[in-house]
């Protein structure tokens, strides 16, 4: 996977965001702040960046100057709601490769993206998540496997089984063994909100389970189940 490094100050865009770059088959590492940015930028690792430019403790504007001036080569697209004419010109000038609105089509994104990873010869591999039934744990890719509950596993084989479709909670709870009438559905919740956070805190892996309001959950990674 290739890895992108994401700049954005607001905490919903920037969740947003970073789910849809796994989903579109990327290694997003978000943060929030230029000083973030420092703790957290690998120019060995990170090949890509898509930077906001309004942050709270400077400008993105500033940094693409900054990573220009030392010889960096990744590619860059600045995603802002500063979107003037006056604007792309000015961040196009100090070093970015594209400069798209905030209220462009994500699809667009996706294909600045994948159209700069061209022009820089880098490739996008399916990373697969893989359940390992007989170990009891989940293998994210490039990270710790992290070990399962019998709950857990019997809820990820069935998400997994058919990973980018969506899982009505009735299948989830038959799968648990329970009947779906007698079961309290925020016990559901709670398991799958346990479940992120284990996920996240032992692999370092945010779990690609999207809750789908009113109906279910959905694996929206490439899976496998051995």
């Amino acid at each position: 996977m290739i890895d992108v490094i994401l700049l954005e100050d607001e905490p919903v865009l920037r969740s947003e965001l970073g789910e849809f770059l796994e989903q579109t088959g990327y290694a997003p590492q978000c943060v929030a702040s230029l000083a973030e940015w420092e703790r957290h930028f690998d120019a060995r690792r990170h090949r890509l960046a898509v930077i906001d430019i309004g942050l709270p403790d400077g400008s993105g504007l500033a940094l693409i100057q900054q990573l220009r001036q030392g010889g960096q080569e990744l590619g860059i697209v600045v995603f802002s709601a500063r979107n003037t004419s006056a604007d792309r010109i000015d961040g196009l000038a100090t070093g970015a490769d594209h400069y798209l609105g905030k209220g462009c089509d994500l699809d667009e994104l996706e294909a600045t993206l994948a159209a700069l990873a061209r022009r820089l010869g880098l490739q996008r591999r399916e990373a697969r998540w893989r359940l390992e039934l007989g170990a009891g744990r989940l293998a994210p890719p490039g990270a710790p496997p992290v070990a399962l509950s019998r709950q857990d596993l019997l809820v990820l084989q069935c998400l997994m089984r058919t990973a980018g479709e969506s899982v009505s909670r009735r299948q989830i709870v038959q799968a648990l063994g329970a009947d779906y009438f007698d079961y309290d559905q925020r016990r559901l919740d709670t398991q799958m909100r346990r479940l992120r956070r284990k996920v996240q805190d032992e692999s370092g892996q945010r779990l690609p389970v999207k809750t789908l309001r009113g109906s279910g959950y959905c694996f929206y990674a490439p899976a496998a189940i051995g």
